[in-house]
């Protein structure tokens, strides 16, 4: 008896799709419900696709879920190809390496003043009443007029910096400047490694979520169409055909989200390799290489003395330290020595200024004493000693940062490893529960509700797995950059 109601059952339900095929689209309820509420035309998106190399295969997803296509003589780029590309083109840090060449400039015009200073200067001078000169014959000075009414000394100066504050300043300071604008590209750089990474990451998480609600797609579409089947057969009832269509347009809804989130991504990415908006170029990524970098040594000692900020902090300490010395030996003198060669024209009338040259040098030292300057060598030393003291404070305050930024960045790392382990055993359950509940439902022994159910079980979770994923890998950056492990060669 079983085997002849299966026999029937069977019978009826081919019969009543043979029926539904030979019907008009739009004849008849049932195909009204299936036009209103069972659209494919979202799905018809993928035809045009895009390409993006996924390991060691290529993998297609859709052409607008970014501006990734792969048409010919588009160029390929791994993380590390995003990278390098980023070290050489980003504005921000080709803007640090001019800062670096203006600091080398600038010490090359600080320490100009420690070699000789050569000036020429010339003139023209007419007395109206002669040339005075100043005589002493009779014992007493006296003042008469040569009759030279025209002068003119052309003359050359020399003067040479023997000993100055200034200078002696600028000098142990040169290099100072040079190694805190090195260190400013150090910076710069470990930023722009971790945050193309972290772009990358982003941006692959979408994508990856794209090719799970595509899968979700596909499979809920085939419920759409096993239920609708059923439905016209008589098996079951309209309500399990609508909460298939229901189910299927959230999942494309949600694919739809993901496609045009892919967009903004791709544009941030291209924004941190300084890549030019109007040009294209394809990602390749590798899963289980990416499975296997997420791992990190979580028992290393925290080494302050590592991180780029704490280095900058110690060479503001030096430059301050240099500053306040400077200003304890303000008291001191300082010391030029000169020499000047004047070669003078004298003549009474301007026509024949230049015919007779009286030529003359001279020679000596300049000796400059600070005797009393109203307190500002006391104020200036008190002032720096000052801004020592708040530096020391800065580093102080900096190393409580980084302690705090390196166990946050632990906390995270650990966490969302843990998590993704959890998810990754949740993905296997609920892919093996949702084909038990399908089965079942095919055999009449659950409701089409628990297929639902199920399915949104399978697609959380494999959306947390890829999410999972994807912050582990964001916070093992955020954790080396925590350690100072972040690095800038590639």
């Amino acid at each position: 008896m079983l085997h002849r109601q299966v026999f029937l059952t069977g019978f009826l339900f081919l019969f009543s799709l043979h029926t539904w095929a030979q019907q008009a689209p739009g004849q008849g309820s049932h195909a009204v419900v299936d036009q209103s509420l069972g659209r494919e035309d979202s799905l018809q998106t993928f035809a045009d696709t895009a390409k993006v190399r996924r390991g060691p295969e290529t993998t297609k997803i859709p052409n607008e879920a970014g501006d990734i296509a792969n048409s010919d003589g588009n160029e390929v780029y791994t993380l590390t190809d995003c990278i390098r590309y980023a070290l050489k083109h980003q504005p921000a840090l080709n803007q640090s390496f001019i800062d670096e060449a203006i600091a080398k400039t600038n010490n090359g015009i600080a320490v100009s003043n420690w070699l000789p200073q050569v000036t020429g200067s010339a003139g023209i001078t007419g007395y109206i009443q002669g040339t005075p000169v100043i005589t002493s014959a009779s014992g007493s000075p006296q003042v008469t007029q040569n009759g030279s009414y025209y002068t003119s000394i052309p003359a050359i100066a020399a003067t040479q910096t023997i000993f100055s504050t200034d200078v002696l300043l600028a000098v142990r300071a040169a290099k100072l400047n040079t190694l805190a604008a090195r260190q400013n590209v150090t910076n710069v750089k470990i930023t722009l490694v971790s945050e193309v990474s972290k772009a990358f990451y982003d941006m692959l998480l979408s994508i990856e979520q794209i090719y799970a609600y595509r899968d979700d797609s596909a499979r809920l579409e085939k419920n759409k169409s096993d239920t609708y089947n059923q439905y016209v057969a008589g098996i079951v009832d309209k309500v399990d055909y609508m909460q298939a269509v229901i189910a299927l347009n959230n999942t494309l809804s949600q694919l739809k989200t993901s496609k045009e989130t892919v967009q903004s991504k791709y544009a941030v990415l291209k924004e941190y390799m300084g890549y030019r908006p109007d040009r294209k170029f394809t990602i390749q990524f590798d899963t289980a290489q990416m499975m296997q970098d997420i791992y990190i040594d979580t028992v290393a000692a925290l080494q302050f003395e590592k991180r780029i900020e704490y280095q900058q902090l110690q060479t503001q300490k030096r430059i301050q330290r240099e500053t306040t010395a400077y200003y304890q030996l303000g008291f001191l003198p300082s010391v030029s020595a000169f020499y000047d060669y004047n070669y003078e024209f004298e003549n009474n009338h301007f026509s024949d200024l230049y015919g007779t040259a009286y030529p003359y040098s001279l020679w000596g030292l300049q000796l400059n004493i600070p005797i009393f300057t109203g307190l500002r060598r006391i104020e200036n030393i008190h002032k720096s000693k000052l801004m020592q003291q708040r530096i020391d404070w800065d580093e102080v305050n900096l190393e409580l940062a980084i302690y705090a930024d390196y166990r946050q960045s632990m906390s995270n790392y650990k966490s969302n490893l843990y998590f993704l382990q959890t998810q990754s055993d949740n993905v296997k359950l609920a892919r093996e529960v949702y084909n038990i509940v399908r089965l079942q439902y095919r055999e009449g022994i659950k409701a089409y509700l628990d297929v639902i159910v199920a399915e949104n079980d399978l697609i959380t979770a494999q959306i947390s797995y890829l999410t999972a994923l994807f912050q582990v890998l964001e916070s093992k950056v955020d954790l080396e950059k925590s350690m100072g492990n972040i690095p800038t060669e590639f």
